[in-house]
């Protein structure tokens, strides 16, 4: 333990005893500006010296927490005395996810390596690939659920239902849909060639590699008595989705609708810087979009528009609205004036941040709250909508348009 007064008392001392050797010796021009030099060089070491007394003292009360001690302490242990050979990244992955599910939070989370990149492939928008949704069946053979469009696969004439049988000279007979997403993953390459079961018969394909980006926005107009109404879906809140709705946007504009519908079911969440840009596309920078809280105490965060907006809006939700979701729900609600249909969200008001560990594992864990632009905090209670309405059974056995009951009552609203 450093007494503080002890060591200002020293140094002062010490600058003392240096001023008075520099009036004393450096008479002459040239000892001046050796003793100037080596004055100089003592300051900067008795600063260095403070420095490190400040910081052994911030960080003394971490150094000696006893839990931490006993972390370390138990750490050696098990090195030292476990009878066969330690992955030690293994081992700090799972103390760390020990540590994670300790907390009483249901979104802190270890991501292993393995599953993590689909989380992040989701999250960026963006990734390197052929552009084809698959999975396993019964035979455990791989096939293609969907292709995406302008993707290399829809421009090599991969279909849904096709059998993926080899890529390349790797047979992925009675394989896991893994096997080949981690080959084209580590396999940077150019082009592959795929052996394909369409059909009854094999057929061999040439497939590029290429950046792909997934399309989050649908958008499209409905017409009611005179009105014109613009749609616009978000599946998720990725980086590339600020760009797809503001090109979105600025289409339907364009078209000159009256008013706008912005459907967030079934879309979890995302960046909150995503959403945030996407609010600030309505509102001008006098508007509180939300709130964060930390430590018990509020920060307001602004929209950074230019405009506000002034046609009606109705954001469509469901049980499955959650996090970025509702912030924009809430956001619209709250400082524009929207209206919100559909169920009551799923009421998530936190904010987790992702780490990186040596290993390649990652872990997110909840460091905030966020709260609506009045105060308003949704956690496990979720945004009442204004117009409260069931899906009907009737689109889920045919998913249209017209049978989606809460999009109709969406454009009935807009369209009085």
């Amino acid at each position: 333990m450093y007494n503080n007064n002890q060591v200002k008392g020293d140094i002062v001392e010490r600058i003392k005893k240096y001023e008075s050797e520099e009036k004393t010796n450096c008479t002459k021009d040239i000892r001046f500006k050796f003793c100037e030099i080596v004055f100089l060089l003592v300051m900067t070491s008795l600063v260095s010296i403070i420095i490190g007394y400040m910081l052994k003292n911030n960080n003394e009360d971490k150094i000696n927490d006893k839990y931490l001690e006993e972390i370390i302490n138990n750490y050696n242990f098990i090195i030292d005395n476990y009878y066969d050979d330690i992955d030690k990244d293994k081992l700090v992955s799972g103390a760390i996810d020990g540590m994670i599910n300790s907390l009483d939070d249901d979104y802190s989370q270890l991501l292993k390596k393995e599953n993590s990149s689909s989380f992040y492939i989701n999250l960026e928008g963006t990734y390197e690939g052929i552009g084809v949704e698959i999975y396993n069946n019964d035979k455990n053979d791989i096939i293609v659920l969907g292709v995406i469009k302008d993707s290399p696969a829809s421009r090599a004439g991969i279909k849904p239902g096709d059998i993926i049988k080899k890529i390349d000279e790797k047979d992925l007979s009675n394989t896991v849909v893994s096997d080949l997403t981690k080959y084209v993953q580590s396999n940077k390459k150019s082009f592959y060639n795929l052996i394909i079961m369409r059909d009854g018969s094999e057929q061999s394909i040439t497939i590029e590699r290429s950046m792909i980006t997934i399309k989050s926005v649908l958008s499209k107009t409905f017409e009611k008595s005179g009105k014109k109404i613009g749609y616009i879906y978000i599946s998720v809140f990725a980086n590339a989705t600020s760009k797809q709705f503001s090109d979105a946007l600025a289409k339907l504009e364009n078209e000159n609708i009256d008013s706008l519908i912005i459907d967030v079911r079934n879309n979890s969440g995302g960046h909150l810087t995503t959403a945030v840009s996407i609010i600030s596309k309505f509102l001008n920078s006098k508007n509180v979009i939300y709130q964060i809280e930390k430590d018990k105490k509020k920060i307001k965060f602004y929209s950074m528009g230019t405009v506000n907006k002034n046609y009606p809006i109705v954001v469509l939700q469901n049980g499955d609205s959650a996090s970025a979701s509702e912030l924009l729900a809430s956001s619209l609600k709250e400082a524009y004036g929207a209206t919100i249909i559909g169920t009551k969200s799923y009421g998530k008001g936190t904010v987790q941040e992702v780490i990186d560990l040596e290993n390649g594992d990652k872990y997110k864990f909840t460091t905030k709250k966020w709260l609506t632009p009045k105060g308003n905090y949704i956690n496990k209670v979720g945004i009442k909508p204004d117009i409260e309405i069931e899906l009907d059974e009737k689109y889920m056995n045919e998913p249209t348009d017209d049978n989606d009951n809460q999009l109709q009552t969406a454009i009935d609203y807009l369209a009085k």
